[in-house]
């Protein structure tokens, strides 16, 4: 019994010192944690989009070379004449078939008048504009308008820009 004590004696001995006062040779310093797993995608990255194709040649419209047609209007004027008209049937039904998402019209209008004047005057061009569009297939409400009125240019014209083309 006295050895018992005297083994708990000890031990207790031992329990009380501070940790860092007791002596263990037998563990090994510890190693650095591993870094955390690569996370790979598990689909494949979206593909490059595909280049504009060089946009069709319909009749009364002007190709451009950032993607998108140009119709130009006589001064004053708000409704296409009827070439262009035919030409923005078959360019509704051209974007309808084959493009998706919006398409944005620019619009503008040249003249010295006021600027509540040349506005009201590039949006009635963009209305117009987007009819004849709407009238060839293409979903009204994949149509944008931007009525900029009297720019510096000071052109009589609405730009048609399908998704992803320029105005350059």
């Amino acid at each position: 019994m006295r050895a018992r004590r005297a083994l708990l004696a000890a031990m207790a001995g031992l329990l009380a010192r501070p940790a860092g006062a007791q002596p263990n040779p037998s563990l090994p310093d510890p190693a650095l944690a591993p870094p955390p797993p690569v996370r790979l995608p598990t689909s494949p990255p979206p593909a490059a989009p595909l280049p504009l194709a060089r946009p069709v040649a319909i009749g009364g419209l002007l190709s451009m070379n950032g993607g998108g047609w140009r119709l130009a209007f006589e001064p004053g004027t708000e409704s296409p004449t009827a070439a262009q008209r035919l030409g923005l049937l078959r360019l509704g039904g051209h974007l309808a078939r084959e493009t998706t998402g919006r398409i944005t019209l620019w619009a503008e209008a040249a003249g010295n008048e006021d600027v509540s004047t040349t506005r009201r005057l590039s949006l009635r061009r963009g209305l117009a504009v987007r009819a004849g569009l709407v009238a060839g297939g293409l979903p009204e409400t994949r149509v944008d308008i931007r009525a900029l009125g009297r720019v510096e240019a000071g052109q009589d014209l609405v730009d048609i820009l399908p998704m992803g083309a320029t105005r350059g």
